[in-house]
């Protein structure tokens, strides 16, 4: 029995939803596109999440046969879209149908976010911790005498 990640069984309803919609609103050739982008980039998701997981499992030894299978992968899909190409695909629709992962991965990121621990360690909203750090570079910012030089981070000093 095969299984199918939660990623992609929303992957196939975003392809399937964006196939019907084309139907509806779209000339043939661009339905026909879609359907083989979403199919290339369905197969190709599959294989990169398998080859992923066998890596993390240490099922794969190494990575000289996950770069191997990668460059196979890569080939095979860089094949696949300039036969399609070559067969008279709709660039658009072939585009399209390669990209429906992307919202699929999103919408599995969102939905799979760790529970709100509503009883987690916190620092006050007037701590002045939150002034040192720096979310951008992750790490604390450098504590200057200057008071604008915090804000700053430094920019500016020349215009003094």
């Amino acid at each position: 029995m095969m299984s199918i990640d939660p990623v992609e069984r929303w992957n196939l309803a975003i392809s399937a939803g964006a196939v019907a919609t084309s139907l509806a609103v779209a000339p043939p050739a661009f339905t026909m596109s879609l359907v083989v982008g979403a199919a290339l980039e369905a197969a190709n998701f599959r294989a990169l999440r398998r080859s992923a997981q066998f890596l993390f499992w240490g099922v794969m030894p190494g990575q000289r046969a996950w770069a191997a299978v990668f460059g196979l992968r890569f080939s095979l899909l860089a094949i696949g879209i300039c036969a399609a190409l070559y067969f008279g695909a709709d660039a658009a629709g072939l585009l399209i149908g390669l990209s429906l992962i992307m919202p699929a991965t999103l919408i599995e990121a969102w939905r799979s976010r760790p529970s709100i621990d509503s009883n987690a360690p916190r620092l006050a909203d007037d701590d002045p911790s939150w002034d040192r750090w720096n979310p951008w570079l992750a790490r604390e910012s450098k504590v200057s005498a200057e008071p604008d030089a915090e804000i700053s981070g430094g920019i500016g000093k020349e215009s003094r």
